[in-house]
């Protein structure tokens, strides 16, 4: 927790470095929401092959991130980091040339019956004399 889940329109790939704004982005929510780590964020990224936006018009790009968190935050605490990572969002997504960039993000709720585990790194394997 959390996981992140961030849709991106083709017309971002040249220009969308997603590791770096994932290694932001974790950062971030850990400074922004009191309980989360950056050990324990989690960020998939999903190209989405075609996107069309209103009438269809060139020059218009999507990013959506979906932000799964254990529950017990605040309205106010999930609107700050809705906040923050949309200016993110836009400071990794301004220098597109000529494209409107359409982002939005939403901030929800993992289920009670969310559960996780970590299966620690295996021993490095030992040579036999």
């Amino acid at each position: 927790m959390p996981h992140i889940t961030v849709e991106y329109d083709k017309a971002l790939d040249r220009s969308f470095d997603r590791r770096r704004f994932a290694l932001e982005l974790h950062a971030l929510a850990a400074r922004t929401v009191e309980g989360i780590t950056v050990e324990s964020c989690k960020t998939r990224f999903r190209h989405a092959e075609e996107v069309v936006i209103a009438n269809g018009e060139p020059g218009q790009a999507l990013i959506h991130l979906d932000f799964a968190i254990l529950p017990g935050r605040t309205a106010e605490a999930k609107s700050a980091l809705s906040s923050a990572v949309l200016e993110l969002v836009r400071r990794h997504t301004a220098s597109v040339p000529g494209t409107a960039v359409h982002a939005s993000v939403d901030i929800w709720d993992l289920s009670s019956a969310y559960a996780k585990h970590v299966e620690p790194p295996s021993a490095e394997p030992r040579l036999q004399a």
